[in-house]
Formats: structure tokens, C-alpha cells, sequence
């Protein structure tokens, strides 16, 4: 898919999702309506959901599609840890040459994670997207993610 596409498409999930959750503000439901609909529009994803900030310093599942995922993540661990420590979004091309990667799913090639803040700011979650296509993601999802991070940070 190209970039023009992939912009599009992302137009097309934010509308949608900030459509859907008008006047809703309940996290875990925001979170699981996201990522539906981002699960369903990507046909590159094998894997589409949240880590949600538990602790200092500590990630855990939240709503996803997809296999199995991860149940806790540190921060100081994997591709989402690091997003969540840098609090920036983390674009990895090939996960086994991530240094402390955590191979939730064997069959994922590549990642993309957006912290995720509340309306105050704070961070409270982090969006994972995985592919099982190597460079699966580029700079239209970073964009295009980052958007409905803030779309989202309205309903958090």
C-alpha cells in the first residue's frame, strides 16, 4: 500500500473513531472501539491493540485483536517499553534486530508503537500495531497513528 493510500485510509479510521466515540469516556471502551476499527481498516496488521500504564514503570494488556499478546510489559522492555519510556513513537522495520525485543508473537516482523496520553496529558496507554511483513509501517502510519492518538487523548 502506498503512502497516498495509507493516508487516506487513516483519514478515513480517524473520522471513524472519532465518530464512534462522541460523548464516550470510558478508556477500556474507547480503547477496544479503536482498535477494531483500526484492526479491521489495516490489512497489514496481525496484531492491533493497547498497553495500558498499570504502574510506575510498568505496561499491561488492554483491549486488542489479534493472538495472544503479551501480558505485563516494563517499560525498560521491548519496543513498547521504549515507547512508553521515551514517551515516542517507535517505528522498528525488522522486531529481531530490536535490541531487548519481546517475541509476544513469533511471526511478527515489524512494529510500530504510539504512547498514548490522557486529556491531561499524561501518558496512559500505548497503541501497538505488529505485521508479519518486514517494514510493514513507514512515515503515513506514523502520521497517520500519532493522529488518532490525539483524537483519542479527547476520550481518555
Amino acid at each position: 500500500m502506498d503512502a497516498k493510500a495509507k493516508r487516506e485510509l487513516y483519514r478515513q479510521v480517524q473520522s471513524q473513531v472519532d465518530a464512534l466515540l462522541d460523548g464516550r469516556t470510558d478508556p477500556v471502551a474507547t480503547m477496544a472501539s479503536c482498535c477494531a476499527v483500526l484492526h479491521e481498516a489495516l490489512p497489514y496488521a496481525s496484531w492491533t491493540g493497547f498497553y495500558r500504564v498499570v504502574a510506575p514503570e510498568l505496561l499491561r494488556i488492554g483491549p486488542y485483536q489479534g493472538p495472544p499478546g503479551c501480558l505485563e510489559i516494563p517499560f525498560s522492555q521491548g519496543v513498547c517499553g521504549a515507547a512508553a519510556a521515551q514517551d515516542t513513537t517507535q517505528v522498528v522495520d525488522d522486531v529481531h534486530d530490536f535490541p531487548g525485543h519481546i517475541a509476544c508473537d513469533a511471526r511478527a516482523r515489524s512494529e510500530i508503537v504510539v504512547p498514548i496520553h490522557d486529556a491531561g496529558g499524561r501518558l496512559t496507554a500505548v497503541l501497538d500495531v505488529d505485521s508479519h511483513q518486514p517494514g510493514a509501517f513507514d512515515e503515513a502510519d506514523r502520521d497517520g497513528l500519532e493522529q488518532l492518538a490525539s483524537i483519542l487523548s479527547r476520550h481518555l
